[in-house]
């Protein structure tokens, strides 16, 4: 059987880490709201049960509190600090699943433990740190940076647009509030920025071995 060329869009090389938009909107919509209702339903069990869950979290420099790692970013200090955190994770985590779930759970992983570890490392002796707001932030400079990673012109206006509405955030990276981790929003972000670079170089790996595979062919 003689060769045949593969269609256009399969021998491209498109990366999907340049996408703009998750490439199934709805199933990522339900994936923000599903985490997003988690994250209260955590809460009101802290409310109902009478047991503080809060001190699952982040125990710095405490081997017992290397745990809260983990369940740190479910848990949060009343619902104030669970409402001022909905819009922000349900934005960043839907637009974060525009290089497809798989690589959002990867991206989500490596902000939720690096930025764990960093509040783990650094936060105030005797103080145990929750919220999810380290995770927003990653996804936040995730969502700012990749696209200089991956030479995304849409990338960037989106970041420019995030830039512009969320801008007020990056203050939360300095030292204030001294009831709010700004570790753990720094290291969020920082974790973000490592994660937009590994996803960055996923692509451009699966770019370069799409290339030298050179136009497929079937042979008879």
């Amino acid at each position: 059987m003689p060769s045949q060329p593969v269609p256009a869009s399969e021998s491209s090389g498109t990366d999907p880490a340049k996408r703009v938009l998750p490439p199934n909107p709805k199933a990522a919509v339900l994936v923000a709201l599903a985490f997003t209702v988690l994250l209260y339903l955590v809460e009101l069990v802290d409310v109902v049960l009478p047991a503080d869950l809060d001190q699952g979290g982040i125990l710095a420099r405490d081997v017992s509190g290397l745990d809260g790692v983990l369940w740190a970013p479910l848990l949060h200090a009343g619902w104030g600090h669970l409402f001022s955190n909905t819009v922000p994770v349900l934005v960043f985590a839907f637009l974060a699943m525009a290089a497809g779930i798989g690589r959002w759970v990867l991206v989500t992983a490596i902000i939720w433990v690096l930025s764990g570890l960093g509040v783990w490392l650094i936060a105030p002796d005797n103080t145990v740190t929750v919220g999810a707001s380290g995770v927003a932030f990653g996804w936040l400079a995730f969502l700012l940076v990749r696209g200089i990673f991956n030479r995304a012109v849409g990338q960037i206006l989106v970041a420019v647009v995030l830039l512009g509405i969320w801008s007020g955030m990056l203050w939360g990276l300095l030292p204030g509030d001294p009831g709010v981790s700004w570790q753990g929003h720094l290291f969020g972000a920082l974790s973000g920025v490592f994660a937009a670079w590994v996803v960055a170089r996923m692509g451009k790996t699966q770019a370069r071995k799409v290339t030298s595979a050179g136009p497929g062919s079937l042979a008879g």
